[in-house]
C-alpha cells in the first residue's frame, strides 16, 4: 500500500491518481478515458515534517508550501510543482478555494496561500480565484466556477463522527440540516449538486494538528489536539479522508489506552464509496505515498 516516489510513468499516474477522481473536468479526457478503463487504486500522499508546527503550536509558512509542493510532485509524477498545477488546472478557469472556517481549527491560511500561488503558477490571476466556507452560495464567482480546490482539518464531529473533506461541501446545499441523517450518511451527495459536480481538481485534508476528541456539537479542548504535522493530498476525497480516519482511530486508541470508537460513527466515509461510487474508501485501494517525517505516523 505504501510506495515512495521512485520512476513514476504515465501508467502509475493513471492508476494511481484514480482519475475517475478527477474526470475529464481536468481537462484530460484521453486519460480518464484510460483510467476509467483500468479502475484500480486512488493514490493518496501523506506527507509531514517534524518541525512544521512549533512548540508554541504555530506553522512554519515555508515549510507547508514545501510540503504542498513536495506532494503535488509525488501525486502527479512531473518533474516541478507548476507542471503539476498546469495539468489540472488552466488559466481560464475560474477557481473556487472551499476552505472551512470553524474558529478552533480552520483552515490554515498557510495553506490556502500555498494553493493560491499554486493556482498563479497555472496562469490564474487573482480576480479568477475565490476563497470561501459559509458563503459560498451567496459569492458570485463560486457559482461561475469551473474548477475547485477543498480543504479543510479533520477533526472529530458530533453529527459526522469527523469533519471531512466529503462533508466540507455541505454548505454548498441551502439547507445542511437536511443531510443530518444517520450521523450523515449521505454526505457524499453533495457531490452531484451542480454548483460543484465534477469540478473538484485537488483535496487537500490538513492533519497539522487534527482533533481526535470531542463532547457533544461544536466542542473544542486543546487537549484533544496535538501536533500529528501532517498534509494528506489526493484527487480522490474519500481515499483522503478514509487515510485521515484511520489516523484519527489509531491516535484514539493510543490517548485513550484501549479501543475508543467514534460516536457517530464516521460511515459516510465509507457509504462514499460503496453507495454513491464517489472514491476508495478500502484501504487496499488506495495506493499510500508516505513522504518525510515518519516518527507516530500512525498508519
Amino acid at each position: 500500500m505504501g510506495k515512495t516516489i521512485e520512476g513514476l510513468t504515465r501508467r502509475d499516474f493513471i492508476k494511481g491518481v484514480g482519475v475517475a477522481a478527477v474526470g475529464s473536468a481536468v481537462g484530460l479526457p484521453a486519460v480518464a478515458r484510460e483510467a476509467r478503463a483500468t479502475q484500480s487504486t486512488s493514490r493518496v500522499v501523506l506527507i509531514r515534517h517534524r518541525d512544521v508546527v512549533t512548540s508554541g503550536g504555530r506553522l512554519n509558512a515555508e515549510l507547508v508550501h514545501g510540503m504542498v509542493n513536495d506532494a503535488m510532485v509525488a501525486l502527479f509524477g512531473l518533474e516541478t510543482p507548476s507542471e503539476c498545477w498546469k495539468l489540472i488546472i488552466k488559466p481560464n478557469d475560474i477557481v473556487g478555494i472551499k476552505t472551512n472556517v470553524w474558529r478552533y481549527l480552520p483552515t490554515p491560511s498557510d495553506v490556502v496561500d500555498a494553493i493560491r500561488q499554486g493556482l498563479h503558477a497555472a496562469g490564474v490571476s487573482d480576480d479568477r480565484i475565490g476563497i470561501g466556507d459559509r458563503n459560498v452560495r451567496r459569492q458570485s464567482i463560486f457559482r461561475r466556477t469551473t474548477a475547485l480546490i477543498n480543504s479543510r482539518p479533520m477533526r472529530t464531529h458530533a453529527w459526522s463522527g469527523v469533519g471531512s473533506l466529503i462533508k466540507n461541501y455541505i454548505m454548498f446545499y441551502d439547507h445542511p440540516p437536511d443531510y443530518h441523517a444517520d450521523a450523515c450518511a449521505d454526505l457524499a451527495k453533495l457531490w452531484q449538486l451542480p454548483i460543484v459536480k465534477g469540478k473538484t481538481r485537488l483535496n487537500i485534508l490538513v492533519m497539522l494538528t487534527p482533533q481526535y476528541h470531542n463532547i457533544g456539537p461544536h466542542h473544542f479542548d486543546s487537549a484533544y489536539v496535538w501536533p500529528y504535522r501532517g498534509l494528506i493530498v489526493s484527487t480522490d476525497p474519500v481515499a483522503a479522508d478514509a487515510v485521515g480516519l484511520r489516523i484519527i482511530q489509531q491516535q484514539r486508541r493510543r490517548a485513550f489506552g484501549a479501543e475508543r470508537p467514534l460516536r457517530p460513527t464516521a460511515h459516510h466515509i465509507a457509504l462514499a464509496d460503496t453507495e454513491h461510487h464517489l472514491g476508495n474508501a478500502d484501504m487496499s485501494r488506495i495506493d499510500l505515498v508516505r513522504l518525510g517525517w515518519e516518527e507516530d505516523a500512525l498508519i
